[in-house]
């Protein structure tokens, strides 16, 4: 069983950065595939970036994903953020996730609130 928890959110310019954090309890938490997805309003669901080092295309080159085992915390860098960028940001995770499947969120057993993250033009 795993729980998480995300923080960092908030309200920021185009151009800016935002750090996203997701504590998870369980003491096998190294075992779990983790990643970030994101909700934009009137839209499905969306990965952004998983632990195998895998990012959406519109978001490569400026959000990095990191994992710190000693924390139990996963981290979503965020850079040059976009109005496009704004969305509810999810943290996930699974078990028995192959590589070429993180994106698929059917396959995350454990998510965590969500926090909001709004970039102004």
């Amino acid at each position: 069983q795993v729980q998480l928890v995300e923080s960092g959110g908030g309200l920021v310019q185009a151009g800016g950065s935002l750090r996203l954090s997701c504590a998870a309890s369980g003491r096998t938490f190294s075992s779990y595939a983790m990643a970030w997805f994101r909700q934009a309003p009137g839209k499905e669901r969306e990965f952004v970036a998983g632990l195998n080092w895998s990012y959406a295309d519109a978001v490569k080159g400026r959000f990095t994903i990191s994992r710190d085992n000693a924390k139990n915390t996963v981290y979503l860098q965020m850079n040059s953020l976009k109005p496009e960028d704004t969305a509810v940001y999810y943290c996930a995770a699974g078990r028995m996730i192959s590589s070429s499947d993180y994106y698929l969120s059917r396959n995350y057993g454990y998510w965590g609130q969500g926090t909001q993250v709004t970039v102004s033009s």
